[in-house]
């Protein structure tokens, strides 16, 4: 009889595209998220804990540039043939929400919403399928109030997670400020203006005179390759050109460039009104060019956006992979979109909202210094006699009821070598240590593991003896000193 086949094991491996975090990667995420939390619920925001799996009619068009169905997300099909997917963010959800649940809920709504995202997209270098997002938006007010709250929120934010005054900024757009310059061109065919807005999309890459040649004829790129223009004359280019470079040394000074920009535009002087508007009523909490700013230049995403729309850039320096400076750039994103809830109740329900770059904004703190890659491990109670398993716990016990994060050994303690090495792994502080003789005399030995490894690596022999690393304190005293100790090391 033949043997049965055996199954081959299953290989250990993070799926494409996705990865495993551990440690100090998720506590001060959720360190940060907190904070952030902290500064929403001051601004009388309610937490929202929607879904993670929402239908596909849901979830809408969610890739403008593919067409084929469910591209894009994680879908599939449920026992009634209905087709489900993982959210791809946390606005689309919303939308659902308040359609579903807005008389029960206070109009105008305020959410902020905190938690993973995914998409099935093709993954790159820091670029994962599977990504945090955090959200906070206002949906049922017109009112530019709301806009210029959500911009001081974001800057609050920033401030609040320890990225200081000076090290960014948050800029103000206004996509009707934009409808308006395209208004002031005369183009009308949809086409066309599309090819625009990808067009003024370039201007941080190509510059005023690229965006020229692309609005025109066509130019040549860094390889050669030549890239056909928009073709626009001349007098229809103008009032782009004089919208992305209308950023003047003042406030006042920029909205009467935009002016300029859309002529006679009706949608465009609103645009210009609301941003006026946005502008002031910042000024009035002590809001001013320093921390938030009117901008042209930020176009990201204005095809989705219908109104006002700002972008949080981190100012300061760091080093690429080639050791070259360069700015940090973008963490966080948002503006307002008023036609999202409509395609659920079929009539439009204004909505302003922010969302904020986790990973990114990790990454920034990483790189001000503001947080270590390292976490502080627990204090270790090392186990010298297996039979006082029961005092052990007795003194780990005693280190959690006063707010110390400790834990008990629960390896083989044959070794002790072995439990020094653990401890070690663990990036403990301090190491508790009592055998039969500290027992008998009611004592414990106490042992600073980070002043020891410093010793160690760079003390002579007499200030090994100035600055002994481990102690003898009675039992009763085990708490405080490994509270004197832990404060000593922070």
């Amino acid at each position: 009889m033949a043997k049965p086949k055996k199954e081959p094991r299953p290989k250990a491996e993070t799926p494409k595209g996705f990865r495993d975090y551990f440690g100090a990667e998720v506590t001060t995420r959720a360190a940060m998220l907190n904070a952030i939390a902290g500064v929403y619920h001051r601004y009388g925001f309610d937490a929202l804990e929607s879904s993670a799996v929402e239908t596909v009619e849901a979830l809408g068009k969610f890739l403008p540039d593919v067409d084929r169905p469910n591209e894009g997300v994680f879908a599939w099909q449920d026992e009634d043939e209905k087709w489900l997917a993982l959210r791809y963010d946390l606005t689309a959800p919303l939308a659902r929400v308040y359609a579903q649940h807005r008389n029960d809920l206070p109009t105008p709504y305020r959410r902020y919403a905190m938690g993973p995202v995914w998409r099935n997209e093709k993954p790159g270098p820091g670029r994962f399928r599977q990504f945090y997002q955090c959200d906070a938006d206002t949906v049922g007010t017109a009112s530019m109030a709301a806009d210029a709250e959500i911009c001081a929120m974001l800057a609050d934010a920033l401030e609040e997670v320890g990225i200081p005054r000076g090290d960014y900024v948050v800029r103000v757009n206004n996509r009707k400020v934009l409808n308006g310059v395209l208004e002031a061109t005369g183009v009308t065919e949809p086409d066309q203006q599309a090819a625009v807005l990808r067009t003024i999309d370039k201007f941080d890459k190509v510059g005023e005179s690229g965006v020229r040649e692309l609005l025109g004829k066509g130019r040549l790129d860094a390889s050669g390759a030549y890239i056909d223009g928009v073709g626009l004359n001349e007098d229809q280019a103008a009032p782009v050109l004089a919208f992305l470079t209308s950023k003047g040394g003042s406030t006042a000074e920029t909205l009467a460039n935009l002016r300029v920009a859309v002529g006679a535009s009706e949608m465009g002087v609103q645009g210009v009104n609301e941003l006026e508007e946005i502008a002031s009523l910042l000024a009035a909490q002590g809001y001013g060019p320093d921390r938030i700013v009117i901008d042209p230049s930020v176009v990201r995403g204005l095809g989705y956006y219908t109104g006002p729309v700002f972008e949080a850039e981190l100012t300061f320096e760091i080093l690429d992979e080639k050791g070259r400076p360069r700015q940090f750039g973008s963490v966080a994103g948002g503006g307002r979109y008023d036609d999202l809830v409509a395609r659920f109740t079929g009539q439009q329900v204004p909505a302003v909202g922010v969302s904020i770059g986790v990973d990114r904004l990790l990454a920034a703190l990483h790189a001000k210094g503001k947080i270590s890659g390292a976490e502080r491990g627990p204090v270790v109670v090392t186990v010298m006699d297996r039979d006082r398993m029961a005092d052990y716990q007795a003194m780990v016990g005693e280190l959690r009821q006063a707010g110390i994060r400790a834990e008990v050994y629960l390896g083989n303690p044959k070794h002790f070598g072995n439990q020094m090495k653990y401890a070690d792994r663990r990036g403990s502080p301090v190491a508790i240590i009592a055998g039969g003789d500290e027992f008998a005399k009611g004592v414990v030995q106490i042992k600073d593991l980070i002043l020891g490894a410093q010793i160690a690596e760079n003390a002579t022999v007499e200030e090994w003896k100035e600055r002994p690393s481990q102690y003898e304190v009675p039992r009763a005293g085990l708490v405080d000193k490994v509270r004197d100790i832990l404060a000593e090391q922070s």
